[in-house]
C-alpha cells in the first residue's frame, strides 16, 4: 500500500461505497464523493458534494487522483427492474462515460469499476467470464440494465488500449452485509429478507415462488478482492468474475435467515409479485489463479453477521 496515493471512491455514502471507505481509511489518502454526504464526517477523509452526471463536477472531483473505486449507481430492486427498468440505464451511463472519459485525460493510475451477472443466462453450471455470448442476448427483463453494463465494459477496453491506465471490471455477484440498503421497496432480497424477518412476528411473505437461485457474496470478500487487485493487478485491462461460487434458492436463504435469527415464522409466497426466475453461480477461478483471492466468509456466517450487524443499527437510531 503506497500511503501518499489518493484514493478517490465515488458512491462513498452508499452501500459498497461506505465498506470500502471504512477498510481503506489510512491505507490511502481518501478522496470521498456521494450526491448526498454525511454529517458526521472523519477528519481524515476528504469529503466532496458532487453530482457525477455533470462533467464539470466530475473534472473537479478527479483533480490529483491516482485509484478511481467507481461505485457510484442508481441501484435499486426487483421491483423497479421488472416496472420500470429504464432507470438503470440513462444515469449509470451518463455517470460512467464522464469519469472514464475524465480519468484518462488525467492520467488516473487505476480505474476499478462494478459490472454485475445480469448478462449471464441462467445455468445449472458455474458461469464463466467467457460463457456470456452477446449472440444469445440477454434476458428480457434484464436487456436495459445488462446491456448498459456491457457497453461500460466495452469502454473501459476501448481505454485500456491506449495504455496509460489500468482498468478493471468486477462482475459481481448479489452482493450483501453491513450498510446494504434495508429497504422494502428498493433493496435486493436479502437485505429486504433481513427487515422482513427482523420485523415480524408471525410470518413472512415472499416474492414470487422463491425458486430462483442467487449467488451471494459477503461485502468483505468483495472489498477484500478490491485490495488484492489493487495490489497484484499489471495488465491494462481484466474483467473478473467476483462472487461466493455457488447458488441458493430465494426460498432456502429465507428458511436460513429465520433459523439463524431464532424465529418461528410461517413463510407465504405472493406469486402476483416480480420475480425472475433464474439460476445463477459464478465461476471465480480467473481471479483465485492470477492474484490468489478466494471468498473467506461463509453464507451462513455471513447471514449471522449481517443479522446481528442490522440488529445494532437499529439501536442506535
Amino acid at each position: 500500500m503506497n500511503h501518499n496515493k489518493r484514493m478517490l471512491i465515488c458512491g462513498a455514502n452508499g452501500f459498497i461505497g461506505k465498506n470500502l471507505l471504512n477498510h481503506f481509511i489510512g491505507k490511502y489518502n481518501i478522496r470521498a464523493v456521494d450526491i448526498n454526504i454525511p454529517t458526521d464526517n472523519n477528519e481524515n477523509i476528504e469529503w466532496i458534494q458532487a453530482d457525477l452526471r455533470i462533467a464539470s463536477d466530475v473534472k473537479k472531483v478527479l483533480k490529483d487522483v491516482d485509484i478511481l473505486l467507481h461505485y457510484a449507481a442508481t441501484t435499486t430492486g426487483v421491483a423497479d427492474i421488472v416496472s420500470t427498468p429504464y432507470i438503470h440505464v440513462t444515469d449509470n451511463v451518463i455517470m460512467t462515460s464522464l469519469l472514464l472519459r475524465e480519468a484518462f485525460e488525467q492520467n488516473i493510475e487505476h480505474f476499478i469499476m462494478p459490472s454485475c451477472t445480469l448478462m449471464y443466462q441462467s445455468s445449472d453450471s458455474l458461469i464463466k467470464e467467457d460463457d456470456f455470448n452477446e449472440n444469445i442476448g440477454i434476458i428480457p427483463k434484464y436487456f436495459g440494465a445488462g446491456n448498459t453494463k456491457v457497453y461500460l465494459e466495452k469502454m473501459c477496453k476501448f481505454f485500456s488500449d491506449f495504455k496509460q491506465t489500468k482498468y478493471t471490471i468486477l462482475r459481481q455477484s448479489n452482493v450483501y452485509g453491513p450498510h446494504d440498503k434495508f429497504d422494502l421497496k428498493k433493496g435486493h432480497v436479502f437485505a429486504a429478507t433481513i427487515v422482513k424477518v427482523i420485523n415480524s412476528n408471525d410470518e413472512i411473505i415472499v416474492w414470487g415462488t422463491g425458486e430462483e437461485e442467487r449467488d451471494l457474496l459477503h461485502v468483505f470478500d468483495l472489498v477484500k478482492c478490491v485490495e488484492v487487485i489493487l495490489d497484484k493487478q499489471e495488465s491494462y485491462y481484466e474483467l473478473f468474475n467476483v462472487g461466493l461460487g455457488k447458488s441458493i434458492s430465494v426460498s432456502n436463504l429465507v428458511k436460513n435467515i429465520i433459523d439463524i435469527s431464532g424465529k418461528s415464522l410461517a413463510i407465504i409466497y405472493d406469486e402476483t409479485k416480480p420475480t425472475i426466475k433464474t439460476k445463477i453461480a459464478i465461476d471465480t477461478t480467473k481471479v483465485n489463479d492470477l492474484y490468489g483471492w478466494t471468498p473467506e466468509i461463509s453464507l451462513l456466517e455471513g447471514i449471522s453477521k449481517t443479522i446481528s450487524w442490522y440488529k445494532g443499527s437499529l439501536n442506535d437510531k
